[in-house]
Order: C-alpha cells, then structure tokens, then sequence
C-alpha cells in the first residue's frame, strides 16, 4: 500500500472511530445486555416469573378474558406470547395504548398469571430498565430518527472495520505475527496491540452484528431491495364473515391453526381488533431460526373458526428468509446458548475497539506535542 494511501486511511479511521466508534460501543454494550433480555427482565421483575410452572393452567379464553377486566377501555387487539419455558408467566401486549401514541414502538405490556389468570403487572414499554435498555439500544432513544440515525452510524461503522482490517494486513505474508497475542514491550505497543488483536479476533461476528443491525434499522432501505430479488411476503388483509353467532374462544381458534401444524409450538396469538377482524396464531416450527419470532402464521375467522389463510415459511422467497435470520442472527438466538455467549461477549469488543482507539490517539497527540516542544 502507498504511504499515501495509508496516511488517508488511517485518518478515515481515526475518524469513524471517535464518531461512529462512540455509538458503535453503546451499542455494543446494551447489546451484549439484551442477549439475555428474557433472563435479566424476570430477574429485576420477579412478577415475570411463574411460581408454580408444573400446576395447569387455565384456557386460553380465561386468560384473554382476564385481560379485558384489567383493561377495559383497551378494545383493540391484544396479543399474547406462550414462551417455550413454562418458569415464565405469559405475557402480552397491547400495541395501541393512548399513553404513547406517535411512538415507533411503545406497547402496553400486562403479564398474566396461567394458574390463577389473574393480570398481576402492567407496564408502559420504555418505562422500565430492561425495555429502556431496550429503546437505548435500538433508537438511542429518539424513536424514528434515532433508529435511522444509528443504522446510518452502522454503515459508517462497517466502513471503519474495513479500514482497519486494510491498515492491519501485513505487507508480507506473516500472519501469525500479526495474529499473536504475546504483548510486545512499551504502553503505546501493547495498546496497538490490543487494539489490532481485538479487531481482528473479533471482525467477522462484529461484521456480522453490525450488518444485521443495519438492515434491523433500516427496513425502509433494506426491504425495497431485497424485493429486487425476490418479492417478499405480503400479509393478507382479512375481515371475518359477520354472523349472529358469538366470537369463537381463543382455544378453538388455537386449535384449528394447529390442525394444520400439528407438530408446531404456539408462540403468539393475536387477538380479533374490532368485530371484522381475525385471529392470527403465530406457531414456531422446528427448522425456524427464531422460536421467538417464528413465522409460521395461520389467520383464523373469529366467528366460523375456519382457516383463512397460512404462512409456511418453507415456502418463503429468497428475500424472507433473509428478513427471517437478522434477528436471530443478531442476539445469537439460532446458535443455541453457545451462540448467545459468542453474541455476548463479541459486543464488548466495540467498546474496547473505542478505549484502545481513544488511548492511542492520545498517546500520539502526546508524543507529537513533545516532539514539538524540543524542536
């Protein structure tokens, strides 16, 4: 590479890592938090948690029924998640709540007892650590231009990586010097050496973080071009068959959507949000990258109890089953527990990218004000 060349970069470096830098290791951190999110939310609010997982619980019925009584001005769509571990209690969310209306995400989450269907907690998203975490780390919490900023920062970002890895490739073949991590003697060489060590070591998953955080950040951008390569789904827009017969119950409409999937697990159900409206039961099938958030959906009439439509993620274009792996992809989820730790510890590497950044450019600012002082 040309000293030329080289003295440009290194500046395009310095400056994407005290800008962009800063960002990338806030989020870094928030990130490797929100990996267990499930986890650190039941331990700070221990009403998540299910006292007695082995005793039955109640219908699906009682439960939303219980959600009305607690909430009776809220009439539009609840919807409900049925986590795979029975130690927590079920939650569920209501999209549309007057609090926060003109927010990018801001639900009214109600958790419910199964035993007992009773609502004992009711929160406004944002107004507790975990989900505050949550919008600090996804919005820097300033909802719609926050999140736009950070994915715009995120490009910025991955530029910076490919900076450094350029700055970092050795001019002969010697690979594993460059990739060793014996420190050498000196402040100022052990701290270039942690910080090519960590950036190096820590590329590929710190690669893969920020570019699935981009897309998660800007699906405006992201969508319209992966429609160019394959369209991507459209939900269908459904209305139930009006009849004097009453609102079937949540349970039968759970189990003629598992009558189609009969070895799938129920994750959400999403209930009827006015008196057109359809349930939607979301199952996760086993092949899915995310249990979480499967796609595996199937829209049942609220009267008649017939089957309107079905989503099989196997039959999903090119284009979904990219938008299907972001999230997964970003917290660690479909690599198991394994991949959730590798996901954990990889978003401190930003932060410690910024302090060894930060460390030696004033180590150099020294060093050049003590040059000049002499001459």
């Amino acid at each position: 590479m040309k000293p030329g060349v080289r003295a440009r970069l290194r500046r395009w470096h310095l400056v994407l890592g005290l800008t962009a830098g800063a960002v990338f290791a806030l989020a870094g951190v928030t990130g490797s938090a929100l990996v267990f999110y499930l986890e650190l939310d039941g331990l700070l609010n221990p009403a998540l948690v299910d006292p007695t997982p082995a005793a039955p619980a109640r219908s699906l019925e009682d439960l939303y029924g219980a959600l009305r009584a607690a909430h009776p001005t809220r009439t539009g769509a609840w919807r409900l998640e049925f986590p795979a571990d029975r130690a927590r209690r079920i939650q569920a969310r209501y999209y549309t709540p007057v609090e926060a209306r003109g927010r990018l995400f801001a639900p009214l989450v109600a958790t419910i007892d199964p035993v007992t269907a009773q609502v004992v907690d009711s929160r406004l998203w944002g107004r507790h650590a975990v989900t505050w975490l949550y919008d600090l780390h996804y919005t820097l919490l300033l909802d719609r231009a926050g999140r736009t900023l950070l994915g715009v920062l995120g490009v910025a970002m991955l530029a910076g990586l490919v900076i450094g890895l350029a700055l970092a490739w050795p001019r002969t073949p010697r690979w594993r010097e460059v990739l060793r991590l014996r420190p050498r003697h000196g402040a100022a060489r052990r701290v270039f050496d942690l910080h090519r060590a960590a950036g190096l070591y820590g590329l590929v998953v710190s690669a893969l973080l920020v570019v699935t955080g981009v897309c998660l950040a800007l699906p405006a951008t992201v969508h319209p071009l992966l429609e160019r390569m394959s369209p991507l789904y459209v939900a269908p827009a459904l209305h139930s068959t009006r009849e004097a017969s009453p609102r079937i119950p949540l349970d039968a409409a759970v189990a003629a959507a598992q009558r189609r999937f009969p070895a799938a697990r129920l994750a959400w159900v999403e209930t009827p949000a006015d008196a057109d409206g359809v349930y939607r039961i979301n199952l996760a099938q086993s092949f899915e990258p995310s249990m979480r958030f499967p796609r595996t959906n199937v829209w049942v009439d609220q009267y008649s109890g017939h089957v309107l439509a079905v989503r099989d993620p196997r039959r999903d274009s090119a284009g979904d089953v990219i938008l299907n792996w972001l999230h997964p992809l970003h917290n660690g989820e479909v690599f198991g527990l394994a991949g959730r730790v590798i996901v954990c510890a990889a978003g401190l590497v930003p932060a410690l990218l910024f302090a060894t950044g930060l460390l030696r450019w004033r180590q150099k600012r020294r060093a050049a004000r003590r040059i000049a002082a002499r001459t």
